[in-house]
């Protein structure tokens, strides 16, 4: 199987294992439907390669990605507490932010929530040409960027 994705997890067994997680590339049938394959290593009974078929290559790889997901949260491994999704061993976890883009003034704002409510940020520290809202809590809201052509990589100037 050439792989697309991959998740390596820590099982709290004695001695610690990893569990693997593959995705591989979908591909079509003969039948015009696609499939993908997956695999999970390190758990009971799914040491082999298996496989999804859906109508197109995108659900084949959401139906791939799914019964995954089902099949590592419901092994009694996960039940037992001995497996996490939350396990992080790169330094962080992905998070989603909220780009917009002032071309003519050429200033972006960069949020870490979908909205920021009007007096929310309740402490601004100014950096440079980066401004940062904070909240209350001392949480990162948001950045203003000036200059945000020169400092935002392409795919995040839409």
């Amino acid at each position: 199987m050439y792989e697309i994705a991959r998740r390596v997890l820590s099982l709290r067994s004695e001695p610690p294992r990893d569990v693997v997680v593959t995705v591989g590339v979908p591909y079509e049938e003969p039948t015009g439907e696609w499939s993908c394959p997956y695999r999970i290593d390190g758990l009971a009974g799914w040491e082999h390669e298996r496989k999804v078929t859906a109508l197109d290559s995108l659900g084949a790889v959401e139906l791939a990605l799914a019964m995954t997901r089902a099949a590592v949260a419901g092994s009694h491994e996960a039940k037992e507490g001995l497996l996490s999704w939350e396990d992080v061993t790169s330094g962080g976890q992905a998070r989603t932010v909220y780009v917009t883009w002032d071309k003519e003034r050429d200033i972006a704002y960069i949020a870490m929530k979908h909205e920021i409510v009007p007096g929310e940020a309740v402490r601004q520290v100014v950096a440079e040409d980066v401004v940062l809202d904070y909240e209350d809590s001392g949480r990162l809201l948001g950045m203003e960027l000036i200059n945000a052509a020169s400092r935002l990589p392409s795919e995040m100037r839409l």
